[in-house]
């Protein structure tokens, strides 16, 4: 009778398991949508079209002339409008204006998709005991970003019209931190069949794939600085930077430090090396992991992170060529989330560890 009642209650917390999996899946998807329409709004120049923040009535949009007209108003009094916009009339602002109307509506549901399920489960206990601290966790981590990508923005309303690269990284770096995380808790609520209960794979190849995750996070903040500097607007050769290996300007701001996070040349630079470290990093894993993964996923997913590198790079060398157009500039910001998307599904699968 108590063997009976384990087993049907440990069916039922798989059972359990799996929807929470299910839910966080979800969501990763809606926070992998964040960061792409991020993109698109920084792209098209629309990120500075909304100059107040309400978190609540925020929610709906100018209804009727009136409304536009009040909230264009509002933006004319901006610097981007003052400066670089000047003359632009309504129906030009309403092409910027609902770009960042649906980036922040996205980051909102994002909220409520979260919050809603969470409080369900929690309530019906299907939750595990050490995963509601990391749920709150990853609440309060969406709350931050909310807060931070307010403060990203006022950096632009102030005299000058520009976005700080430095708040934009840390607003993308929340972002793939909150993605990563909660991906990663979810693929340890997976239900695994039984090849996935092989051993782990060696210790050198779990050390070089947990080493590949922090170079491709590093690779994605330095493309974070290259876009909040524009960048990709300068320098469109490869593999030579104005005809050289190395810019002549890359060291020319005092202090030395500042050229990394201010100085274009150098912050190019920076994301081409890392990009090819990166790349070179895949590579490797892959010729090693091919021969040493323990399971047919982790070789699946090797397989698919070589692919998945090949094609980044690929997209980053098309976008500095032909100056940045914004469904390859995108894509690109994408297939970062997504290199490291697999790398993460590799690492689970090689250190085969359940949340």
């Amino acid at each position: 009778m108590d063997t009976t009642y384990n087993t049907a209650e440990n069916h039922a917390g798989k059972r359990h398991d799996r929807q929470v999996a299910v839910w966080l899946l979800v969501c990763c998807a809606m926070v992998f949508s964040m960061v792409i329409l991020g993109g698109v709004t920084r792209l098209t120049g629309s990120g500075l079209s909304m100059v107040q923040w309400d978190p609540i009535f925020g929610v709906v949009p100018p209804l009727d002339q009136a409304a536009w007209e009040e909230v264009f108003g509002l933006y004319k009094q901006s610097p981007e409008y003052q400066k670089i916009n000047i003359g632009m009339d309504l129906e030009g602002f309403k092409q910027i204006y609902w770009f960042e109307f649906a980036h922040r509506i996205l980051g909102r549901a994002i909220g409520i998709a979260f919050l809603i399920p969470f409080l369900f489960f929690l309530v019906k206990r299907r939750l595990q005991q050490p995963l509601i601290p990391k749920m709150v966790t990853l609440f309060v981590l969406g709350g931050l970003q909310g807060l931070l990508g307010w403060y990203m923005v006022k950096s632009g309303l102030v005299d000058n019209p520009h976005v700080s690269q430095y708040r934009l990284t840390a607003h993308l770096a929340l972002a793939i931190v909150i993605y990563a995380y909660m991906f990663w808790i979810a693929l340890g609520l997976l239900p695994e069949n039984r090849e996935d209960n092989a051993a782990a794979g060696p210790p050198g190849l779990r050390l070089l794939a947990g080493l590949l995750v922090g170079l491709v996070f590093i690779t994605a903040l330095s493309g974070g600085f290259v876009a909040g500097l524009k960048a990709g607007h300068a320098y469109n050769t490869f593999p030579l930077m104005d005809g050289r290996w190395i810019p002549e300007v890359i060291f020319m701001q005092e202090p030395l430090w500042r050229n990394f996070f201010e100085n274009i040349a150098t912050v190019q630079f920076d994301h081409r090396v890392l990009a090819i470290t990166t790349f070179i990093g895949v590579v490797c894993l892959w010729l090693y992991g091919r021969r040493e993964a323990p399971s047919r996923q982790a070789r699946t997913g090797l397989h698919l992170l070589l692919l998945a590198g090949v094609l980044q790079v690929a997209l980053g060398i098309s976008t500095l060529l032909l100056h940045v157009p914004t469904v390859l500039a995108t894509t690109h910001q994408g297939g970062a989330l997504l290199l490291l998307t697999l790398i993460l599904f590799v690492n689970q699968r090689l250190v085969q560890q359940r949340v």
